[in-house]
């Protein structure tokens, strides 16, 4: 069911350098992976170090076909609370499923891994739609999702996309069918951590998560991933400098777009 409604609260801006968090709020990454991605670098002693750097209050650790480090993580003091997520992918594109218990097998078709995800009472996230650059859901897939309530969070921040078009098609796809929205850093690397969040209201558990969305204030820039092979005298690999419509370089710190009510 399509749902045709004013601009939620949380559709009003891409805000970078974040501005003070409102008391009795929490910054929520609800994307980042860590060492046990197998291509990510970022240990849990990085992930710790950049947790308080950043004023992180609550991960989502999100690796591929793992939830191991989140798991551990989860069992011991990071600085902040976790949930323990896992990304997965299927043979029409990737899911995150949050709040799990249990690793999810990869290549399982959607409606399986859907059907596994809220057996543990878990939410299920779609992370950068429609980034052509990686395994988002196919777009059919994704509109069949949303239309039979099998879809609980789209991410409508990507701090990995480099055209913030696609960020904003993601935003209307929550706005079009009414779902609350994500914010992930994708953060493969200690630097990305935190590079976006959602600012929220305080929550407890899935049902209050999804809740608190609805409320929370974008906040995020633009972060490739850092250079993946330094050498002796320094980086051997840096990712191409992303540029904007008008061929212009990308400055980094800024978000590149900015929602303003």
């Amino acid at each position: 069911m399509h749902h045709e409604h004013a601009d939620p609260p949380w559709a009003v801006g891409a805000l970078w350098p974040p501005p003070p968090t409102p008391a009795g709020w929490v910054r929520l990454d609800c994307h980042v992976h860590t060492l046990a991605s197998g291509d990510a670098r970022t240990t849990l002693d990085e992930l710790a170090e950049r947790i308080e750097a950043v004023r992180l209050d609550v991960v989502c650790i999100t690796d591929h076909h793992s939830i191991e480090a989140a798991r551990a993580v989860a069992a011991r003091d990071l600085g902040a609370r976790v949930i323990v997520g896992e990304e997965i992918r299927t043979p029409a594109g990737e899911l995150i499923g949050l709040f799990l218990s249990e690793r999810i097998p990869y290549v399982l078709p959607v409606a399986d891994v859907v059907r596994r995800i809220r057996a543990q009472g878990g939410l299920v996230y779609a992370p950068h739609p429609f980034d052509p650059e990686r395994a988002g859901l196919q777009r059919p897939v994704l509109e069949a999702l949303a239309a039979a309530g099998e879809l609980d969070i789209v991410e409508v921040f990507n701090a990995k996309i480099a055209d913030q078009a696609h960020n904003r098609e993601a935003v209307r796809l929550a706005q079009r069918f009414g779902l609350p929205p994500g914010v992930g850093s994708d953060a493969h690397d200690p630097p990305g951590v935190g590079a976006a969040y959602l600012e929220v209201p305080d929550f407890d558990g899935p049902t209050a998560m999804l809740a608190a969305l609805r409320q929370g204030r974008v906040v995020g820039e633009y972060r490739p991933h850092a250079p993946r092979y330094p050498g002796p005298n320094g980086p051997t690999h840096r990712s191409a400098a992303p540029t904007a419509h008008d061929d212009t370089p990308h400055r980094p710190g800024t978000t590149g777009w900015t929602w303003r009510a």
